[in-house]
């Protein structure tokens, strides 16, 4: 007998709205960007896949260029798609992107729509998929117009590739033009923002984006929520263990981890302790605070850490201004 879904998985984690939309996202989503590689153990993403998917996560979150190598995390998840989670197809939102190096041609890379919608094809291709929920364009391109990027996320609409559009890295301004574009010349609403951010990464707050957001009816999906896993408390020590993203030194750099910076992580571990709470779950409760957020991306080594940012969310803390005022202060290092 073949996978069966926990029958009581609805049970297990919360749903926001998206923006001004009428669609649901889990509150967590499943990242694929780390572990869903060619080097990367397929029993374990397997089981990565379904624990979430147990558990209510409905949201999978990839891109054309996760890996390594490139396209290889699309080829892993369609493969269990394939084999475990094909009858469930209506009950998962899968979102893909493009916009980054994608290979060395001179339509492998940034927002052209050619690049966009072959890219797209490609991706479909990959994961055995007719449609994707939501198709990114994962960053803004200074040289391409928008106009053009804006055009072929509407077609990826249009021709039933892709439910819905969606933008990551969009500053303020640049979100309010994507949107004017998309809604004046193609009656298509942006559906989501995907942005960093994080209690030591709040630069979006500098760019009022919370605010434009909340203007614009766009949701947002926020990736690295726990800061590349220095939010999890495991860098505390001020030594770098094994299997950890600075031991391996591809995204979070060893040099990034001062003193100053580690003293500065201890610290806000001595707020959640004085909230009962640990660090981990402080943070997403940090970033859950802002109604504007629909899902936080998590990644994930293995099943446990899954569920272990599962028991985080299954109550939001509030905090005291004076909470916020000591967090500010804190990661004023950052």
């Amino acid at each position: 007998m073949g996978y069966v879904a926990a029958s009581n998985r609805y049970d297990m984690t919360f749903y926001r709205r998206c923006g001004s939309s009428g669609l649901m996202m889990s509150t967590l989503s499943l990242g694929l960007w780390h572990n869903f590689g060619a080097e990367s153990n397929k029993n374990e993403m397997r089981r990565m896949v379904l624990t979430s998917f147990d558990n209510g996560i409905t949201c999978f979150d990839l891109a054309n260029n996760y890996g390594p190598p490139e396209g290889e995390a699309e080829r892993n998840f369609g493969a269990i798609l394939s084999s475990d989670l094909g009858s469930y197809r209506d009950e998962i939102i899968i979102s893909t992107k493009a916009g980054y190096k994608m290979n060395d041609s001179p339509y492998g890379n940034w927002g052209s729509r050619k690049y966009l919608l072959s890219s797209l094809d490609a991706s479909l291709k990959r994961m055995n998929l007719e449609y994707v929920d939501i198709f990114y364009h994962h960053r803004p391109d200074p040289d391409t117009p928008l106009k053009e990027t804006m055009g072929a996320l509407a077609s990826a609409v249009t021709q039933g590739k892709a439910l819905y559009v969606g933008l990551s890295r969009y500053p303020s301004a640049l979100l309010k033009k994507a949107k004017k574009i998309l809604e004046d010349d193609y009656h298509i609403h942006p559906l989501i923002n995907q942005v960093r951010y994080s209690m030591i990464d709040r630069s979006i707050e500098n760019d009022n984006l919370f605010t434009a957001l909340h203007e614009t009816g766009i949701g947002s999906s926020v990736f690295s929520p726990l800061a590349q896993g220095m939010l999890t408390g495991k860098y505390l020590s001020g030594k770098i263990g094994l299997n950890t993203r600075a031991h391996e030194n591809r995204f979070l750099k060893e040099s990034y981890l001062t003193d100053e910076r580690v003293e500065a992580l201890r610290a806000l571990n001595g707020l959640a302790e004085e909230r009962g709470e640990t660090l981990n779950k402080m943070a997403l409760s940090f970033v859950l605070r802002h109604k504007e957020v629909s899902t936080v991306i998590i990644g994930a080594r293995n099943a446990e850490q899954i569920l272990d940012n599962l028991k985080c969310i299954m109550s939001i803390t509030e905090f005291s201004e004076e909470e916020l005022d000591k967090i500010n202060q804190i990661t004023s290092v950052f």
